[in-house]
């Protein structure tokens, strides 16, 4: 089993930077993917951005310039770095874990609302 632990959520106006953390504990393999999607209001819930254990990203094209997905092997942390956020980037998002067994894990999520 895996747990996700997010954190980093938040209310910034329009233009303005945050950054989300997610803390994975439990049964982690060495080779996995970590990352975020976002589900809006009344939408599905889609990928923001993702990286796997060897480094390799993934971005959606609407945070491509303004997002950053890293991550710290040692802490088995992932970070959502977002710069110039938009109003339609308010979403609760979520932390994800993938595992090469194909298991898949999910945070319990936090809000970040884009507003002046």
């Amino acid at each position: 089993q895996v747990q996700l632990v997010e954190s980093g959520g938040g209310l910034v106006q329009p233009g303005g930077s945050l950054r989300l953390s997610c803390a994975a504990s439990g049964t982690l393999l060495s080779i996995n993917a970590m990352g975020w999607y976002r589900q809006a209001p009344g939408k599905q819930r889609d990928l923001v951005a993702s990286i796997t254990s060897g480094g390799i990203t993934n971005y959606a094209d609407s945070v491509k310039g303004r997002f950053t997905v890293s991550r710290d092997n040692a802490k088995n942390t992932v970070y959502l770095q977002m710069n110039s956020l938009k109003p339609e980037d308010t979403a609760v998002y979520y932390c994800t874990y993938s595992n090469i067994l194909g298991r898949n894990y999910w945070g319990q999520g936090t809000q970040v609302t884009v507003s002046s």
